[in-house]
Order: structure tokens, then C-alpha cells, then sequence
């Protein structure tokens, strides 16, 4: 498969599997609209791009919260509280990315 279509479609699916809590909570939807972008597109990075020195496992992670950094400091200007969950979420999704673009 090519790794393009394969990273859109682990993009997808980590889109989605982000945002099926959001919906259950029903946050505004923009809020579900950027959350859906940011893990689309974080996982077409994480599944294209090679950091040197840095193990095969540990790339999703990093690059998503490095990724997901901004978004971090726009909420937590205004709300502390969900800070720890989206850190969490970042690390745990970016990481399942990279490995299944690993072994996909």
C-alpha cells in the first residue's frame, strides 16, 4: 500500500477515535472540528517523516505533542483543567500512530 493512503487512513481513524468522546460530551464543534485536523494531519507527519537518533517507537509521541504544542498553550491560557487529559491524549494517540505506521 502506499504510505500516503496509508498515513490518511490511520489519520482518519485517529481522528476519529479522538473525537467520538468529544461528540459524547457534546463540546462545540469547532472544538471537535480542530481535534479531528490536528490528529489527520499529525499522522500523515508521523507516519512520513524519519527523526534520527530517536527510536522507532517514541517518534509518534514526541512529533504529536510537539505538534500539539500551540493548541496546549491556546487552552491553557484560559483553562488549566484539560491540559493534563490533551497532553495524555497526544502522547497515547501519536504513539499508537507510529507504531501502526510501523508495522502497516
Amino acid at each position: 500500500m502506499d504510505k500516503l493512503l496509508l498515513s490518511v487512513l490511520i489519520g482518519l481513524a485517529a481522528g476519529v477515535v479522538d473525537i467520538i468522546p468529544m461528540l459524547v460530551q457534546k463540546l462545540p464543534k469547532y472544538s471537535t472540528v480542530a481535534a479531528f485536523f490536528q490528529y489527520f494531519f499529525a499522522s500523515i507527519v508521523i507516519v512520513n517523516i524519519d527523526l534520527p537518533h530517536v527510536i522507532w517507537w517514541l517518534e509518534g509521541g514526541l512529533i504529536s505533542l510537539a505538534l500539539m504544542l500551540p493548541m496546549l498553550i491556546h487552552v491553557g491560557h484560559t483553562d488549566k483543567k484539560p491540559l493534563p487529559i490533551i497532553t495524555a491524549n497526544s502522547i497515547i494517540i501519536g504513539t499508537l500512530v507510529g507504531v501502526a505506521g510501523h508495522y502497516f
